[in-house]
């Protein structure tokens, strides 16, 4: 079964495809984040602490980001 999903606002390429994500207490959050499927777009909204964050750097609130890249040679 095919799933449709929004078409993006901001470049009107992509697709906005949900994001989950777990809780502090191990609890799922279903539809924590929105994000684009257009690598050259890049928007996302994303709820944090009942805040609302739109179009924030992927790495933006991830402290290891930085590391990851690092190790990993990507960055």
């Amino acid at each position: 079964m095919a799933m449709n999903f929004p078409k993006c606002q901001k470049c009107d390429v992509g697709d906005l495809v949900p994001l989950s994500d777990f809780g502090s207490q191990g609890a799922s959050i279903y539809f924590k984040a929105w994000a684009c499927t257009n690598p050259n777009c890049g928007f996302n909204l994303k709820i944090r602490n009942g805040d609302l964050y739109i179009d924030e750097p992927p790495c933006g609130a991830l402290s290891f980001c930085k590391t990851l890249r690092d190790t990993t040679g990507a960055g």
